[in-house]
């Protein structure tokens, strides 16, 4: 069954029995205005427009990208266009918290027009929500709280460029956090470290690397369940390097393994980790270890 697609926030309050927003392009309300789902409520939903939301105490459950989330604490959630979501929950609803929607559109001649989608938690919301403190959620609801008032003020020349300034405001604290979380939610990020290491020592064991070559990032991360940018951001915070180089560093390793235990010549060595042509193991071999694999081999002799 095809999502059903809500265009325009405007759209949106009417989907949920709102009242319309003060600005075509943008909204903020509380979650408390929502009181009840649908009795026909979609099993999906997609929408053509940015939505930032901070719930609370949600008697409800929401399925994004790969991720359940059920909201016993407070937690963010950012959601990009075109993406599909699905709420169940009893009819009556009771929860707190904010909701931000930004159509594009809002964005046109202004830096967020591009920079918006450098925000690579938009993609991290398909992996993890953002948890906050009691400190942090006052920091974002004061912002919030300053979007809400702008946007029910008469506007005037400087309406928009304060508007956007405050969401750019809001987008950077929120960067700030997700790294923290990085950080003090070590016991799931350690565990994501250890599956990856099991991915990647599984895949060079196997002929899979003869056949399909070496595994692109976006391969790993589907293998993790979770999102290229959010993976490469963790590793990142935690270990200093990239995704890609973590699995040039498993290939190096599985390399070294075999140069130094069999007869194998550097063109089976190569063809064996996936290379069509053995220079270009060799050269990456080199890249990363500063010598060639025949020297390196010839340490062993």
């Amino acid at each position: 069954m095809q999502p059903y697609q809500l265009k325009t926030i405007s759209q949106y309050h009417k989907f949920r029995g709102l009242s319309g927003p003060s600005h075509p392009l943008i909204s903020v309300l509380r979650i408390e205005e929502i009181t009840r789902l649908r009795d026909d409520e979609p099993i999906h939903l997609i929408q053509d427009f940015y939505t930032i939301a901070l719930k609370k105490n949600v008697n409800a459950t929401m399925h994004y990208g790969q991720q359940t989330y059920d909201f016993e604490e407070g937690k963010m959630i950012f959601i990009a266009p075109k993406q599909v979501y699905a709420i169940q929950a009893e009819k009556n609803l009771t929860h707190s918290g904010w909701l931000l929607s930004i159509h594009p559109d809002f964005f046109w001649n202004t830096s967020l027009m591009t920079q918006i989608q450098q925000y690579e938690y938009f993609g991290y919301a398909v992996s993890e929500a953002l948890y906050l403190s009691e400190k942090e959620e006052k920091t974002i609801v004061g912002v919030l709280q300053n979007i809400a008032e702008e946007c029910h003020t008469s506007i005037d020349q400087f309406s928009k460029a304060v508007v956007v300034s405050q969401i750019e405001t809001l987008l950077n604290y929120a960067n700030r956090f997700y790294h923290r979380q990085f950080i003090t939610r070590e016991k799931e990020h350690h565990q994501i470290l250890v599956r990856l290491e099991k991915i990647l020592t599984n895949y060079f064991n196997s002929e899979e690397i003869v056949t399909n070559g070496l595994p692109s990032v976006l391969e790993i991360a589907g293998s993790l369940n979770i999102s290229p940018n959010y993976l490469s951001g963790l590793l990142k915070v935690l270990t200093g390097k990239s995704t890609q180089q973590h699995i040039h560093d498993k290939l190096i390793e599985k390399a070294k393994e075999k140069l130094s235990t069999s007869d194998s010549s550097i063109s089976e060595v190569a063809y064996e980790l996936g290379f069509e042509y053995s220079q270009s193991f060799s050269k990456l071999f080199k890249s990363k270890t500063g010598v060639t694999p025949s020297k390196f081999r010839q340490s062993f002799h």
